[in-house]
């Protein structure tokens, strides 16, 4: 059991003998335990170093280890959902020295990635997309006469959307040969693993059980009466003694518990699987965090770390200013419920959690039913506020528009991560959200520059009787004081905060405050003057300030961490194109492009919507 992240490289000479899985499999069983404990190790290092993901990758070293032991990779496939504990994987198929690099500019990508390595077959990063990737690929493989072998691994969380149990559904329909592997690290079901669950397994998915099984069905069979009372009686002792006949039902021959860290245990049991016909299903449980104390003690804290050493100063973010407005929100509204998709603690709703259990709502990872369970509750008079993700709220589009928008339903969407997120990369960027809503009716959409106007905009969407979202991006506020008011803005009004004559700045979002150092350095270099406009507001717009801005303005610029195509940009064009303007339109955002992990700063830079691209774009106008 490790109790704290080694400060330098550890002793890994096993490990660093294993530069892809065909070394691995070269291995003596004998020698797997040696490779877990060194491979734990390393990422304890590794991801101490860069930070990232951390109690996952740690729970499934033995099942990344007897994967690539037992399946001919990278021809074999596997598939990671989510992504968070791919980490081993990484290391195990020729990453390991690259590992220190991981969601940094120009490094290994947070998760798997086709574009990375010939061993992730399917990107991912958003959950619940393995089974149906999966199936997918067994299909075209059996149409194609390939005798590759599929698995999936998802996690029990991963478990809770809709579209694992769609998948699931239809794989039991076609009877496609592939597996589903059960990752459940829920200590609850820790009582499960032990010698019994250990000896079904092995007798479960043993040639020996498979055959008498298949030989009896054919005779049985046809006697219809005892076949009937043969499967029933199998069904029933199966699921006496396993929890597996819900899955049995979809059509999967279910196999498990099998206790994750035992490495023979997985060897045996997965090479019983592989050859195995039809959909297969294998239930393994671990420990997330599993060696390091620290972890295994408090696995929500250690799902992610930042790098040792960086900074420890606790500053406030967008998300802390959500979490008390919604606290402050609820003790003087008894309608106020708090709706969120498995995002307790990173929208910050763990205090609301505590105080106000009876109207706090986490719905699992279930975007979808997050909606219509706001919108449902808002037909009879409650206050439903949505806390999800901007990329999240893209799995919920239709619910947004079909059943809350159409209706046009008072509900409160706080969206967070709104704009490009840093490390995490382009599959977590809340790039789009404008853009989506924006062409949908009813909607009002606010961008708050700092926290305070945070605040101000939750009031107004709050009072709002309608459809209405703010949007706010992921990491530090800009430690302005904050008012605890429940005082509101006027929809759909922009404010001047300086005004000019030659140029027109108009900013959606936090970037005002790029926007307010490159206006300085322009006017101190050229002496011309620029009106800097914080538009607050990208639906409905402040058509009366466009209409005055027209009057004393050659240039107009829009800034928005947004698409630039279809965003708050194309808002403002679509105003002046209608006006017949003569005005010269820039819009400043992000590009027709995925933009890839770094820090937040480098990917502003990156997209010339820092203060120094910004200032450079006011220099190139004529």
């Amino acid at each position: 059991m490790f109790q704290e992240i080694p400060d330098s490289r550890p002793d890994t000479p096993l490990l660093d003998s294993i530069d892809l899985p065909n070394q691995l499999r070269d291995l003596a069983p004998n020698q797997l335990p040696q490779l877990a404990h060194e491979l734990r190790e390393y990422l304890l290092y590794s991801v101490g170093q860069s930070g990232g993901h951390f109690g996952a990758g740690l729970g499934v070293v033995e099942l990344t280890i007897a994967l690539h032991y037992v399946y001919n990779t990278p021809d074999d496939i596997l598939l990671w959902d989510v992504g968070h504990q791919a980490y081993p994987h990484k290391v195990l198929t020729g990453r390991r020295e690259q590992l220190p690099s991981i969601r940094q500019k120009d490094g290994l990508s947070p998760f798997p990635k086709r574009s990375e390595s010939e061993y992730d077959s399917f990107g991912v990063g958003h959950s619940s997309t393995s089974i149906s990737a999966a199936l997918g690929m067994a299909i075209a493989a059996e149409k194609t006469g390939n005798k590759k072998k599929v698995a999936a691994i998802i996690g029990d969380g991963a478990m809770t959307a809709g579209q694992a149990f769609e998948a699931l559904n239809h794989a039991g329909h076609t009877d496609t040969d592939m597996l589903v592997i059960l990752n459940d690290n829920d200590m609850s079901i820790s009582e499960n693993v032990g010698g019994l669950n250990k000896y079904l397994a092995k007798l479960l998915s043993s040639k020996t059980y498979t055959t008498m099984r298949e030989g009896s069905r054919k005779v049985l069979s046809a006697i219809p009466h005892v076949w009937e009372l043969a499967s029933k009686t199998e069904e029933h002792v199966k699921g006496f003694f396993t929890p597996g006949i819900f899955f049995e039902e979809l059509g999967f021959n279910y196999i498990g518990p099998v206790d994750g860290h035992d490495l023979d245990a997985l060897v045996r049991t997965l090479r019983n699987m592989r050859d195995l016909k039809g959909p297969q299903f294998l239930h393994i449980v671990t420990k997330k965090g599993k060696d390091f104390a620290p972890a295994e003690a408090d696995p929500i804290k250690y799902h992610a770390l930042s790098p040792i050493g960086g900074s420890t100063k606790k500053v406030k973010t967008f998300s802390n200013i959500f979490g008390k407005w919604a606290c402050d929100t609820a003790t003087l509204d008894s309608r106020f419920m708090a709706i969120t998709p498995a995002m307790r603690e990173g929208s910050d709703l763990v205090k609301f959690s505590e105080k106000f259990p009876e109207r706090y709502f986490d719905v699992a990872i279930a975007e979808q039913h997050a909606v219509t369970l706001a919108a449902g509750m808002a037909c009879e008079g409650a206050k439903p506020v949505v806390a999800i993700y901007s990329t999240f709220l893209q799995r919920a589009y239709d619910q947004l528009v079909h059943d809350v928008a159409v209706q046009n339903l008072d509900v409160t969407f706080a969206i967070d991560r709104a704009g490009v997120v840093g490390a995490d990369g382009p599959t977590h960027a809340g790039a789009y959200d404008i853009s989506f809503m924006r062409c949908i009716p009813n909607m009002v959409i606010a961008c708050p520059s700092d926290e305070n106007q945070c605040r101000l905009l939750l009031n107004t969407a709050y009072e709002y009787e309608g459809p209405a979202a703010v949007r706010y991006p992921r990491g530090n506020a800009t430690e302005n004081e904050v008012s605890v008011t429940t005082e509101t803005l006027p929809i759909g009004k922009g404010e001047i905060l300086q005004q000019g004559q030659d140029i027109a700045l108009l900013c959606f979002g936090p970037l005002l405050k790029e926007a307010k150092l490159a206006a300085e350095q322009f006017q101190a270099q050229t002496g011309k003057t620029i009106t800097l406009v914080d538009m607050r507001f990208v639906k409905p717009i402040d058509e009366a300030l466009l209409k005055e801005l027209t009057a004393a303005h050659q240039h107009i610029i829009t800034l928005e961490d947004n698409a630039i195509m279809g965003g708050a940009g194309s808002a403002v064009n679509e105003f002046y194109a209608q006006h017949d303007s003569k005005l010269n339109l820039v819009n400043l955002g992000i590009p027709d492009a995925y933009i890839e992990h770094a820090s937040q700063a480098q990917q502003w830079a990156e997209m010339g919507i820092d203060a120094k691209g910004i200032l450079t774009r006011l220099n190139q106008l004529k």
